[in-house]
């Protein structure tokens, strides 16, 4: 679940790391979350796959200046510049993590509670718009939250209801930090995006109870419409904070 997906973790405390708000240990330990393992393989100069703190002095060696978050699925590669070898791994991945300096980036599969994480040649991408990115997501929310209940999302799943109306009135999710040197509002973007993307992956599991074709298709584009605005408001959240 995107919600908290190692790439978010990778991406933001690597930018913690890289900018001097964390050391490289405090940073590999927060990547790791509750995951028993993380080993990353492809590394240049490092031919067998390394721990978190090992990859994470590697990479600053290399070169590397600031990481994004990429989190792309088909029609919507968001976060990926290429090479077409690398967008065709981050793709079926839906996730990735792209570094600006050693043009290098690092893709996640995930076995168990263990992670393993894949180097790849990979063009750093331009930094998403953060305001229009957020802005986008409001808009996504306020239009799902109208459109669903048009559609009596109620009675179809009230949970997903009562999600939608507590994030429209609060504005924000509830316990998910970025890391050290992140503005407030891109922590409150992340949380909602991710609160957004895990209720549009709730609410696309089925279609719900004696509902017609024509609404089942409707649902699904309000909450894929959603989803997108989400994904594409985390990337933007998650880019490399401004100076200090």
């Amino acid at each position: 679940m995107l919600t908290t997906s190692a790439s978010v973790r990778f991406t933001v405390w690597t930018n913690a790391m890289l900018t001097g708000a964390c050391d490289p240990d405090t940073a590999a330990h927060k990547i790791l979350g509750e995951d028993v393992g993380h080993q990353v393989a492809g590394l240049p100069g490092h031919p067998e796959p390394a721990t978190l703190p090992v990859a994470l002095n590697l990479l600053r060696a290399a070169g590397a200046k600031q990481a994004h978050l990429a989190l792309p699925i088909p029609g919507d590669p968001i976060g990926l510049a290429g090479p077409p070898a690398f967008n065709e791994v981050a793709l079926e991945s839906g996730e990735a993590v792209v570094f600006t300096g050693p043009d290098l980036g690092l893709v996640p599969a995930y076995v168990g509670p263990a992670v393993q994480w894949t180097a790849l040649p990979a063009t750093s991408p331009q930094p998403a718009d953060f305001g229009e990115a957020d802005r986008a997501l409001r808009l996504a929310l306020i239009d799902a939250a109208d459109s669903l209940a048009a559609m009596d999302v109620a009675r179809w799943k009230p949970e997903v209801a009562d999600a939608l109306i507590d994030i429209r009135r609060i504005g924000t999710g509830r316990g998910d930090d970025l890391a050290p040197g992140y503005p407030s509002r891109a922590v409150k973007s992340a949380a909602t995006a991710r609160r957004l993307l895990a209720i549009a992956d709730a609410a696309l599991e089925d279609d719900g109870a004696a509902i017609t074709t024509t609404d089942a298709d409707a649902r699904r584009r309000t909450l894929l419409a959603l989803a997108t605005a989400a994904r594409r408001a985390l990337v933007a959240a998650c880019a490399p904070p401004p100076p200090a």
